[in-house]
């Protein structure tokens, strides 16, 4: 069990983070100014981190674990057939659902924003849909490698998204749309032998 301070800390340090990306970015700030804000030391800094990109990266497994929890909870909820379609919606519903609570964090790892956080974000969010290829390839018969679907799914989705969003689109309907667009894709043969 981690010890409630160390939790107390590492909370602190992300949440400080978050909230100084609002004004400077990523590749900005230094440690000095993260550990003042923060009201630590750097030593402290350093007992949790190696730097700021280790930081960084536990606030995304922080994100990967919020995510897989809630898509287990969907699963039980709406898919206990295991429907590989209504999976692959629980994994998206997931994704979003997490990017627009977190908002606050995810509005950084725009690629006009910081393109590091927005290639990081990517990767994690491309192993996520890889690693449930994986497992749907033992049922399902995919014409590519569960890399290749992932990578098409994730830019594709991604790209749907950031447009609906340059176009003003309300959120719900963007889900929904996004959603129609999945499971077209998922019930054609495009994907599947």
């Amino acid at each position: 069990m981690v010890d409630k301070r160390i939790k107390k800390t590492k909370k602190n340090l992300k949440a400080t983070l978050i909230s100084m990306m609002s004004d400077t970015p990523f590749e900005e700030i230094s440690i000095t100014s993260l550990c003042k804000q923060a009201d630590i030391s750097r030593i402290t800094f350093y007992t949790h981190y190696s730097d700021k990109y280790a930081l960084i990266d536990d606030i995304f497994q922080d994100m990967i674990q919020a995510g897989t929890e809630l898509y287990q909870i969907m699963q039980e909820e709406n898919n206990p057939e295991r429907d590989y379609v209504k999976g692959y919606c629980n994994v998206l519903q997931a994704i979003l659902k997490l990017y627009y609570t977190h908002y606050d964090f995810f509005c950084h790892t725009r690629p006009d924003k910081n393109p590091f956080l927005a290639f990081s974000f990517y990767n994690y969010v491309l192993k996520t849909v890889e690693s449930h290829t994986n497992k749907e390839s033992r049922s399902m018969h995919f014409r590519y490698t569960p890399r290749k679907v992932a990578g098409f799914i994730c830019y594709g989705m991604t790209g749907f998204i950031n447009e609906s969003h340059s176009e003003n689109i309300p959120l719900p309907e963007i889900q929904k749309e996004a959603l129609e667009l999945l499971t077209s894709l998922l019930t054609s043969d495009v994907l599947t032998k």
